[in-house]
């Protein structure tokens, strides 16, 4: 079986997800166009050898909808022959594209392939997918759950409280996470991977003067009366400031084989090493990052010690805590350049945004193995170790 390997990862800066944001005036179709027209460039490949295009959208309606990544690819002049489709696995949708783009390289269905993903939170809300009244779940779901699943706010509550994460540490993972992203703008290591667009080029959402004083402050986001009687063990401490903000994106990474690569004269960053999915318990949804970092790295027969550097989504600080403290990581290797708290979370985009700042920080820190997770609604997770090159 062939290799995959990574040859080129750009993402656009990350916008408020609000009709003031740096991004709102771009429509979700041209905000993709331009992560593929500036891999394509970056990369000097011809857009006509791609054989896919493969990108990860979560509200797939109105301005997203229609197979967003189609007609993201004729924006950006690709070839009318070169195809593409759309897949939703939640938060995970772009990692969830890169999962299939380099299996379709390894089994040979593919030589040259992208995976995407976009998300404009500004133009399309989260759960504009759901009109009002409608029921995205059957009769089935509610009578295997009859007491009835809950929003990821409530998930990110109940892990805080089954791990006994507390407010101070949650602020103070949030508050890192902003410091590192700052730092990392400040030393230049975002400029690689970010193209600007329309004048805007920096993450829009990073807070370099945050503290946890000012954290402290904050109200809980998602206090809820019957959730409250419900679950008596939440001690509501989930916050905007120690979660993900909401947010406008994309992000694009360029697969293909060593031999392709070599014949095209494209340069590695990354093998992609394993891979690995995971279902978890829907009603805390967000802790399938444990299991699927378990299982991808039996799937690669490496252990946790080897790996270098982790990419966990920061959907809400509880999940990555709970995550190191279940599986024992070293939070000095985690996100080392901030995450999504700092960065900001445009779903659809997160997967290959997550993926696009690994393999650059791989390199520039000599990593030989690295792993990123994301957890995903639905009790979903995925997981994949990267080997540098």
């Amino acid at each position: 079986m062939r290799d995959a390997v990574i040859v080129e990862a750009v993402r656009t800066p990350i916008g408020k997800g609000k009709s003031n944001g740096s991004l709102a005036h771009v429509h979700p179709v041209e905000l993709l166009a331009h992560t593929l027209r500036s891999l394509v460039e970056r990369s000097g490949v011809d857009p006509a050898l791609i054989d896919d295009v493969i990108g990860g959208t979560v509200d797939q309606v109105g301005e997203q909808a229609m197979n967003t990544t189609r007609y993201a690819l004729l924006s950006a002049g690709f070839p009318e022959t070169v195809p593409a489709t759309t897949v939703d696995r939640q938060c995970g949708s772009s990692q969830q594209a890169v999962h299939f783009a380099a299996q379709g390289v390894m089994s040979g269905a593919y030589d040259l392939v992208v995976a995407c993903g976009v998300e404009s939170m500004s133009r399309v809300p989260m759960w504009s997918n759901v009109p009002p009244g409608k029921d995205p779940f059957g009769p089935g779901v509610a009578e295997r759950y009859p007491e009835g699943l809950v929003p990821q706010g409530i998930s990110a509550e109940l892990i805080a409280a089954k791990w006994s994460i507390s407010r101070e540490q949650m602020d103070a993972f949030a508050v890192d996470s902003h410091r590192k992203a700052a730092a990392a703008w400040e030393g230049g290591l975002f400029d690689p991977e970010v193209a600007p667009l329309d004048g805007v080029s920096r993450d829009e959402c990073v807070r370099p003067a945050s503290t946890t004083e000012t954290l402290a402050g904050l109200k809980p986001a998602y206090y809820d009366s019957g959730f409250a009687e419900r679950f008596p063990q939440i001690e509501w401490n989930v916050t905007a400031g120690n979660a993900s903000p909401i947010n406008d994106g994309a992000s694009a990474v360029l697969i293909t084989s060593s031999e392709t690569a070599a014949r095209l004269g494209l340069r590695p960053l990354a093998r992609l090493h394993s891979f690995a999915v995971t279902g978890s318990d829907p009603l805390l949804m967000l802790t399938g990052v444990v299991p699927a970092t378990e299982k991808v790295l039996r799937k690669a027969s490496l252990t946790l010690d080897e790996i270098d550097l982790f990419e966990v989504n920061e959907a809400f600080s509880s999940v990555v805590l709970a995550w190191q403290q279940e599986t024992g990581a070293d939070l000095a290797k985690v996100n080392v350049h901030g995450g999504a708290i700092a960065l900001g979370h445009p779903l659809g985009a997160s997967g290959t945004r997550l993926t696009t700042t690994l393999v650059h920080a791989m390199r520039l820190r000599g990593a030989r193995y690295a792993l990123q997770t994301m957890c995903e609604a639905g009790g979903l997770a995925n997981a994949m170790v990267l080997e540098g090159l």
